[in-house]
């Protein structure tokens, strides 16, 4: 089972899980308001340690129309087959206007995943 680090704090998740899920799992309200389809960005993660090497073509258009490609990454693009650290961008307590986090994702990556090496 990989290892996953939310701000600081340990937790075993399983493999193959989309990390947006595994995050929401360890009791974190981390934002996904489109659902996980990689269109809003609010499911957005600051890699501390971990961050893999490749990427959606969702995932990098998404980034590169906000201007963060090379920033941040993008939660409900990757899959936890690893160990990781991560700190979420948005929050349910720290979002004002939110009553809620947003659709829940599907538990496999949405759309279909091309994959890509990591700019």
């Amino acid at each position: 089972m990989p290892k996953l680090t939310v701000n600081g704090v340990e937790n075993q998740v399983e493999s193959g899980q989309r990390l947006v899920l595994a995050i929401e799992g360890t009791g974190v309200n981390i934002g996904h308001r489109c659902g996980g389809n990689a269109k809003c960005t609010t499911c957005r993660v600051n890699f501390v340690s971990g961050e893999p090497a490749t990427m959606t073509e969702a995932e990098r258009d998404v980034l590169t129309e906000k201007g963060a490609l090379g920033e941040v990454r993008l939660s409900c693009q990757i899959i936890c087959d690893h160990d990781m650290s991560v700190e979420p961008g948005f929050l349910l307590e720290n979002e004002e206007e939110w009553d809620d986090t947003g659709p829940t994702p599907e538990t496999s990556i949405t759309p279909d995943p091309v994959w890509i090496s990591k700019p």
